[in-house]
């Protein structure tokens, strides 16, 4: 791990991101709590959004220009979203990184970056 380099770098860059977006929304469409909020949903939408974020999120180019955390998820919340969604999100994206080989610090660190969105993502 290379202190000067973001997350974004260290992981593979725009194609690892990708791969990891594509990965990551299979397992969540899989999964029966988290499926629900996904109905009706414009997914390659979705999936790109995801993927700019995540850019941004993991340091590398700003690419996001998309509502902040807190509008964006509004609805979700309104539907019950919660914490138990919230940490299977985490799983399916720490799993998704484990499937891709990425070394455990920097699965770490992307759970970090992540974890600090909840209190804005679940409208707190």
């Amino acid at each position: 791990m290379h202190q000067n380099q973001s997350l974004y770098e260290q992981l593979g860059g725009e194609e690892m991101v990708s791969k990891t977006v594509t990965i990551f929304y299979q397992k969540v469409l899989a999964d029966s709590l988290l499926r629900p909020f996904f109905e009706n949903m414009n997914m390659s939408r979705l999936e790109s959004m995801q993927r700019a974020f995540l850019v941004t999120a993991f340091g590398g180019p700003n690419a996001y220009s998309g509502r902040d955390m807190r509008r964006a998820h509004t609805r979700l919340v309104a539907r019950g979203m919660s914490d138990a969604h919230f940490d299977a999100v985490l799983t399916h994206l720490d799993d998704t990184l484990t499937e891709l080989n990425v070394a455990k610090p920097l699965r770490d660190w992307a759970r970090a970056l992540t974890d600090s969105l909840r209190k804005d993502i679940l409208g707190r």
